[in-house]
C-alpha cells in the first residue's frame, strides 16, 4: 500500500464558527473537537483516497485559555491565543481545547483512533523531540516517571544528566514584551531557546515560546555524552512508549535532524521491538544527511521538502524549468522509497494563496507528479483538496498565505464542505467540487494502480528534448509486471502540442514491442490510441495546467 496521508488539525477541522475575529479568544471563535470528527467524516477521508491520518496538535501544549485543573501559561511566551501545537506542555496529556469533557480528554482521543481504524484509517501524530515549552510541567505523567528538568542542576550551562541548557546568572531577556507586575514571564537562569539559540536575548523570529532539550550534546565544544545514557533519552523513550500503547500507527517527528542521530537509533529499533508496523517520519531539510537518518536513525520515510517540492513550486510559479524535475529523482536515487512527497502542509504556504500559485488548478500537473512519481507516501493538507486560499488575517501570523497553528479560528472552505457534519459539496462553489472530484481520481489511482503504489520509474525527458517544450512539459513511466502507465504533465498556461518519443531503452526496460496500443486515460475515463515507437513519435495535446494518466491495453 502507498499511503496516503491527510493532516489535519482537530481544532480547525471541524470548527464551524462562521463569525471569527482576529485574535479571538476559544469563547469567541470556538474550537473544532475530536467528538465532531466522526465515523461519516473519516469514511469521507478514506472515500477521498487517504489511507493515513495526522492528528497535529492533539498533545496539550501552551495556550492563553484557563482550564480549572489545569496549569496556565504565562500568556507573554505564548504565540496567538491558541499556540503554537509545537510548545508541549505535557507529553503525556491531551490539549483540552479540542475535548469536549475536559476530564475525558484522553478517552475522547482513544476514542477517536478507534473510530479511524473503524474507517480503516491508519493514525499518526507528532513526536516534538527538540523542544518543549518554556513552562512545561506534566500534571499527568505515568507514576514512576520524573519530569523533565525535575532534577536539573541548573547552576551548570551544561550537564548530560540534565535535560535542558542553561544560563547561569542571566536572566531570559527576549526582544518581545514579557509583561508586567504578577503577569512578567521572569526565567533566571535563563534557558536556551528551541531552535538552537544559546543565549537569553532570542528575538520575534526566534522560537522563543520553546527550550531546547539537552540529549548530551555540549554545543560549545561540540563534544557528545551518551555513555551512559543521558536521563533525556530514557524521558523521550517512555514518551514514545506511552503513544503506542495508545494503539497509533506512526510519529511524525519534528524538526528530526535537531536531535542527535544517535538517539533515533537507540529509540526506534526499541519502539519497534514492541510495535513493528509503527512508522516514523522525520521532518527534515538536509540532503547530506538523509542517509544517515534511513540507515542509522531508522527512519522510514523523510521529507522531500527541499527537493521535490521546492522545484515543483518553482515550476508551478514559472521560476524553474519542468526538466529540472528529472533532477529530484536522481538525488534521492536508491532511496526514493524513503521519501514522503507533499505540496502542502501547515508550514508552507497555500497552494491558491496570492504567495503562491493563486489559483489551486495551476498545481494540478505537481499534484500529479508528487503523488505518481515513486511508491513513497503522499500527504495533503486539510482543505488542499478544495483550493483553501488562506486569505484571512487570523491573529497572530497575519496573512501570510498559510492557515494559521496559533490561532482560534474557523477555515471557510473546510467549514462549508463540513457542513456541521454532513460533509457534503452543498456548499461548495463549483470549482471546489471540480478541484475535489480531481484530488479523489489522483488519490484513488494511488493505490487502485499498482504501477504507481508497488512500480518502477523511467524518466522520457532525456528523449524528448527536441519533440516537446520541456520547460513546461515532464512525461514518464510507471510500470509493473505487464502493466504500463504514460504520465504527462502540462504546467504551462497554454495546450501543449506534443511528439512524444519512448527510446528502445525503455521498451526493453517494460517488455514492450514496438507498435500501437488501446489505452485508457485515467483522469477522464477516455479511450484512445497511443504510438510506443523510438522512431515514430505518439502526437497529442495536453491541457494546460493539466496531466494525462494512460494506461496501455
Amino acid at each position: 500500500m502507498k499511503p496516503i496521508i491527510y493532516q489535519l488539525l482537530p481544532r480547525l477541522f471541524t470548527n464551524t464558527c462562521d463569525h471569527c475575529v482576529p485574535n479571538g479568544t476559544i469563547k469567541q471563535n470556538g474550537a473544532g473537537k475530536m467528538n465532531d470528527i466522526t465515523l461519516p467524516v473519516l469514511k469521507k477521508l478514506r472515500d477521498l483516497g487517504a489511507t493515513h491520518v495526522w492528528y497535529t496538535g492533539v498533545i496539550r501544549h501552551a495556550n492563553k485559555t484557563h482550564y480549572n485543573g489545569i496549569p496556565d501559561c504565562n500568556p507573554y511566551i505564548v504565540k496567538g491565543n491558541a499556540g503554537s501545537p509545537y510548545a508541549i506542555t505535557d507529553y503525556y496529556d491531551i490539549n483540552p481545547d479540542i475535548a469536549v469533557k475536559i476530564k475525558q480528554r484522553m478517552h475522547e482521543f482513544e476514542q477517536l483512533v478507534k473510530r479511524s481504524h473503524e474507517a480503516s484509517l491508519k493514525v499518526l501524530i507528532d513526536f516534538v523531540p527538540n523542544h518543549v515549552a518554556r513552562q512545561y510541567h506534566s500534571i499527568t505523567k505515568p507514576q514512576g516517571i520524573e519530569d523533565l528538568g525535575e532534577n536539573d542542576n541548573k547552576e551548570l550551562t551544561f550537564s548530560p544528566t540534565n535535560n535542558f541548557y542553561y544560563m547561569p546568572g542571566q536572566q531570559f531577556a527576549p526582544g518581545i514584551d514579557l509583561g508586567q507586575g504578577d503577569s512578567f514571564y521572569y526565567e533566571k537562569p535563563a534557558m536556551a531557546t528551541g531552535n538552537d539559540c544559546f543565549h537569553p536575548y532570542p528575538n520575534i523570529n526566534d522560537w522563543y515560546e520553546t527550550i531546547k532539550l539537552n540529549y548530551g550534546v555540549d554545543y560549545a565544544t561540540g563534544e557528545k555524552h551518551f555513555s551512559p545514557i543521558p536521563s533525556t533519552w530514557h524521558k523521550m523513550l517512555d514518551i514514545l512508549l506511552f503513544w503506542a500503547e495508545k494503539g497509533i500507527d506512526g510519529f511524525r517527528c519534528d524538526m528530526a535532524h535537531m536531535v542527535p542521530v544517535e538517539f533515533w537509533d537507540w529509540a526506534i529499533p526499541q519502539v519497534k521491538e514492541k510495535y513493528p508496523q509503527l512508522i516514523f517520519i522525520a521532518e527534515l531539510y538536509d540532503t547530506n544527511i538523509y542517509l544517515d537518518y534511513i540507515y542509522g536513525g531508522h527512519f522510514d520515510y523523510l521529507y522531500d521538502k527541499v527537493s521535490l517540492y521546492d522545484t515543483l513550486r518553482a515550476v508551478t510559479c514559472g521560476n524553474a524549468s519542468a526538466s529540472t524535475i528529472t533532477g529530484c529523482w536522481q538525488a534521492v536515487e536508491g532511496i526514493s522509497d524513503h521519501m514522503l512527497n507533499f505540496l502542502e502542509n501547515h508550514d508552507e504556504q497555500r497552494i491558491a494563496s496570492p504567495q503562491f500559485a493563486s489559483d489551486p488548478f495551476r498545481a494540478l500537473p505537481a499534484l500529479v507528479i508528487s503523488a505518481t512519481i515513486s511508491r513513497t507516501p503522499f500527504m495533503i493538507y486539510q482543505g488542499q483538496e478544495l483550493g483553501e486560499p488562506a486569505l484571512d488575517a487570523e491573529g497572530f501570523s497575519g496573512q501570510d498565505g498559510r492557515t494559521t497553528i496559533f490561532d482560534y479560528w474557523s477555515v471557510p472552505t473546510l467549514r462549508r464542505w463540513y457542513n456541521n457534519g454532513k460533509c457534503d459539496t452543498k456548499k461548495l462553489t463549483k470549482p471546489e467540487r471540480e478541484l475535489r472530484r480531481y484530488y479523489k481520481k489522483v488519490l484513488r489511482l494511488c493505490n487502485s494502480e499498482k504501477a504507481i503504489a508497488q512500480g518502477q520509474f523511467y524518466d522520457l525527458m532525456y528523449a524528448n528534448h527536441d519533440t516537446m517544450n520541456c520547460d513546461k512539459v515532464y512525461a514518464y513511466y510507471r510500470h509493473l509486471d505487464g502493466e504500463r502507465l504514460l504520465i504527462i504533465a502540462n504546467f504551462s498556461d497554454n495546450d501543449e502540442r506534443i511528439a512524444l518519443r519512448t527510446p528502445q531503452h525503455a521498451l526493453n526496460i517494460m517488455h514492450m514491442a514496438p507498435g500501437t496500443y488501446q489505452a485508457r486515460e485515467l483522469l477522464t475515463a477516455i479511450e484512445t490510441k497511443v504510438i510506443i515507437n523510438p522512431l515514430h513519435p505518439f502526437e497529442l495535446t495536453i491541457p494546460h495546467y493539466n496531466a494525462m494518466i494512460f494506461k496501455l491495453i
